[in-house]
């Protein structure tokens, strides 16, 4: 790293221990606080904010949420008509929100509530000629959608009822010059899209169709001298891309090339003291967003206080050893 850069400094009252129960307290409260202006406004997504929440308690080793309660909503999302879920009840059905919810019910142990073969015929129909996957009828396509398409299935144990083949021949077709990847052909370079991309090609056993060293350049140079990464050059650091650059470096075994005492230095700082909970950088607001994937970032960087996450699907590793999932990551020393 050389030159000028967007970045951030570091305050030294800033915080540098990890503020365990506060965030157990700040996520529960999150949860049940149903009457707070940042509910309300989030539902056009409160699936997957369901799933931000709960899986950072599971990694904050807590489960005092109510899992009946999880499922009802859960299942008040689902569309029987298509076997797809909304973001919330009434919500059209769209393939961010089925994994979300797919990944809810494997966190509280319920998959057995799903009609898995209408789940899984709802994937299958967004799958385009090309490998592609839309989002949903209206026939938007994203790298995004095909992992969504990728984890649902493989969590559903079913991955071969798409088109894998040719699937991960659209993904490929959407890497750059720089070695990473955009949402469709063409599209710039985005530490996101590059996760969705990575993560994908883990699931369908395809790391080898990687060139690991020059993708792990291209994250790596997302670290930025306050340790924090950010999502492609000249942006600022933001906490969730201590989960989608460390995870895709994690998978394709290069997180070594990044500093480690830097970035947890980082993460700590975008802390909030008072009411717990992690910001996308110091001094911001705080949001279960980026609480879980702060937290999930330095589970990733061995913070033994937290339980093991899986750097594929963002759930804790005990469950998908439960699963029985077999993921493909990488194991590079130099």
């Amino acid at each position: 790293m050389s030159g000028f850069h967007k970045d951030v400094t570091l305050k030294e009252d800033q915080p540098t221990q990890l503020l365990f129960s506060k965030h157990q307290q700040f996520l529960l409260a999150y949860a049940k606080n149903q009457n707070s202006y940042e509910y309300v406004m989030s539902e056009w997504l409160r699936a997957s904010g369901v799933y931000w929440c709960l899986t950072a308690l599971k990694l904050l080793n807590c489960d005092e949420l109510k899992e009946d309660d999880i499922e009802e909503f859960v299942m008040s999302c689902y569309s029987p008509e298509t076997g797809g879920f909304g973001a919330s009840p009434k919500h059209d059905p769209h393939i961010l929100y089925t994994l979300s919810s797919v990944q809810i019910l494997a966190l509280i142990d319920r998959l057995d509530v799903l009609d898995r073969d209408k789940v899984i015929s709802f994937v299958m129909d967004l799958q385009q000629p090309d490998g592609s996957f839309y989002g949903d009828e209206w026939g938007e396509v994203d790298t995004r959608f095909t992992f969504c398409a990728f984890a649902t299935l493989s969590l559903l144990g079913s991955l071969n009822s798409c088109n894998v083949t040719t699937a991960v021949g659209f993904i490929l077709r959407c890497r750059n010059f720089d070695g990473a990847f955009g949402c469709v052909p063409g599209s710039e370079s985005h530490a996101g899209q590059v996760f969705c991309c990575v993560g994908a090609l883990s699931i369908a056993n395809k790391l080898d169709k990687l060139d690991c060293d020059q993708l792990g350049w291209w994250l790596s140079e997302r670290q930025l001298p306050s340790g924090g990464l950010n999502g492609r050059p000249e942006k600022l650091p933001d906490v969730c891309y201590s989960w989608w650059v460390l995870a895709s470096l994690k998978i394709i075994g290069r997180a070594h090339w990044l500093d480690k005492d830097k970035l947890v230095k980082f993460i700590l700082a975008s802390q909030d003291d008072e009411t717990g909970g992690f910001a996308d950088r110091p001094g911001d607001m705080v949001d279960p967003f980026h609480t879980l994937f702060g937290l999930a970032g330095l589970s990733l960087l061995g913070d033994n206080q937290l339980a093991k996450v899986n750097p594929v699907l963002c759930l804790p590793q005990s469950l998908v050893d439960s699963l029985g999932l077999k993921l493909e990551v990488s194991t590079v020393t130099s």
